[in-house]
């Protein structure tokens, strides 16, 4: 009967737990460049996303994007925008944080990165044996975008 009343106990703690999480949620993605204008105009080609919204700056605009067919589809859509901020020199500043975007089309996405001025790191590769693509591209400001193509 204790080890029963103790298992209820932990399994009781471990739903708490993941009740709080539940609360946390992906606000937004940041990432950098010395011209945030420009670079929002590189995620529209590359990746048919829009401005949301724009925070004027001393240093430059901080400049949100957001997916959706048109300017105003993008404000209504409720998924976390990438914020394009400001920063002093387009040298990568960490190379493991970088923005990951689900395509569906793993070579258009390709060809499209290449066409609006970034760079693709490698070619994109089968992961293991799940069926999923893989890619890295680089955007003109030197963030990293991982590129993951689900199983089809």
């Amino acid at each position: 009967m204790r080890l029963g009343r103790l298992a209820m106990a932990t399994c009781a703690v471990l739903l708490a737990a993941r009740g709080a999480q539940a609360e946390v949620t992906l606000n937004s993605v940041r990432v950098a460049a010395v011209d945030t204008v420009a670079l929002a105009k590189f995620y529209q080609a590359a990746f048919g996303m829009h401005e949301v919204n724009r925070i004027a700056l001393p240093d430059g605009p901080e400049i949100f994007v957001n997916f959706g067919a048109t300017a105003d589809a993008a404000k209504a859509n409720g998924a976390a925008p990438i914020v394009l901020m400001h920063r002093a020199s387009n040298a990568l500043q960490d190379p493991i944080a970088h923005v990951i975007l689900t395509v569906t089309d793993m070579a258009a996405t390709v060809a499209a990165v290449k066409s609006a001025g970034g760079k693709v790191d490698g070619e994109p590769r089968p992961y293991g044996t799940t069926g999923i693509v893989i890619g890295f591209a680089i955007d003109p400001a030197g963030n990293r975008i991982e590129l993951i193509q689900p199983r089809r």
